[in-house]
């Protein structure tokens, strides 16, 4: 179900100094920003938890509301998160027998206790709802091949139960279908626990991943404590490849399947415009993709991030520029919305 009421989201992080990042919400909240997503990473987690939790409430403060992000908890995307230097064996196995160095078996328990821990200190800092980001599984090439995870002991003990055979070399339907449950099988448990907490999750996902095509990421999103599923039609790196690339027509398309999946499970929506990575002279792209994203219906949309995420080594080259064109992006479909709505109301009055 689409929300009805126009919202407008922005990804926050690099800063952990609260004199400085009050200017930031300040600037945000008076061009119409009302929600926040925070990074919350393992290293902020041991080591600025308490600048955190000042940043949530000077946000507040700012009147917005606080989105909490898993960033690095799980592995990309994000910082790393220090949880495999305490637990090696739970790394995830590739189906080649060499291990993913960032990211761990969603099947281990120690992860989903450390990922129940990470839920408290959002809770903590005073996070209303936790933003999962991005989930996917990871495939990789090699001498031709292409290789997937996770084949450790666990999943392969449990890959038999459920196929009858040993795990193949290279991936398949019934390798990705495994996936996809380890997918689900997590957030069912870690959504049931921070709503629990009586913290809200919503989540994004990349369509065309391994692990994510629309049936797998319709079990996410049908979970019961799954309330808004969001994807990030991001272009820039598809129109390096295809410079053809209409910036209109893939965010249109791409942001009218988010809304049909959001719809067909009953959920809300999060749309993602790219304020990151832009080149210097294309920021006018970032207008088309917010006037893509409203006309295909889309009535929350996130930018990611603010000030062009200039703290990022993948920040855009003129933050000062994508900060203005994301911010006009927003008021031109806010003004669009609110003529839209008079117009609706001149014409049920008879008004001329």
């Amino acid at each position: 179900m689409a929300t009805e009421k126009l919202s407008f989201g922005m990804a926050y992080h690099g800063n952990r100094m609260p004199h400085h990042a009050r200017a930031d919400f300040e600037d945000m909240a008076a061009n119409g920003i009302d929600t926040v997503v925070h990074m919350l990473s393992h290293t902020d987690w041991n080591r600025h938890l308490k600048a955190m939790k000042e940043l949530v409430e000077m946000t507040r403060e700012c009147g917005m509301d606080v989105w909490v992000d898993n960033w690095g908890i799980a592995g990309s995307p994000g910082d790393t998160a220090h949880f495999l230097g305490y637990h090696p064996e739970a790394h995830m196995i590739y189906s080649d027998g060499s291990f993913d160095p960032r990211r761990p078996c969603l099947y281990h328990p120690a992860f989903r206790a450390f990922t129940k821990e990470w839920v408290d200190a959002a809770a903590f800092i005073g996070g209303e709802t936790i933003f999962w980001d991005e989930p996917h599984l990871p495939l990789k090439k090699a001498d031709g091949k292409t290789f997937y995870a996770c084949t450790c002991p666990t999943c392969r003990e449990r890959f038999f139960a459920r196929f009858g055979h040993e795990m193949p070399e290279e991936p398949d339907e019934e390798t990705m279908a495994f996936g996809a449950e380890s997918v689900v099988d997590y957030f069912r448990e870690v959504t049931e626990y921070s709503a629990s907490k009586g913290m809200k999750n919503t989540v994004c996902v990349m369509l065309g991943t391994y692990g994510m095509n629309l049936e797998n990421a319709g079990r996410v999103a049908a979970l019961p404590h799954m309330a808004s599923i969001g994807s990030d039609p991001y272009w820039i790196d598809t129109q390096k490849k295809n410079p053809a690339l209409d910036v209109y027509d893939f965010v249109f398309e791409a942001t009218k399947q988010n809304l049909a999946f959001a719809n067909r499970y009953g959920k809300d929506h999060n749309v993602w415009i790219q304020t990151y990575q832009n080149p210097r002279g294309k920021e006018e792209d970032i207008i088309a993709a917010t006037e893509a994203a409203y006309d295909a219906g889309a009535r929350r949309l996130f930018a990611w991030g603010y000030y062009g995420s200039e703290s990022n080594d993948y920040g855009a080259e003129n933050g000062a520029l994508v900060r203005a064109k994301t911010f006009e992006a927003f008021r031109r479909v806010r003004d669009r919305d609110r003529d839209a709505y008079f117009a609706a109301k001149r014409r049920e009055k008879g008004v001329n």
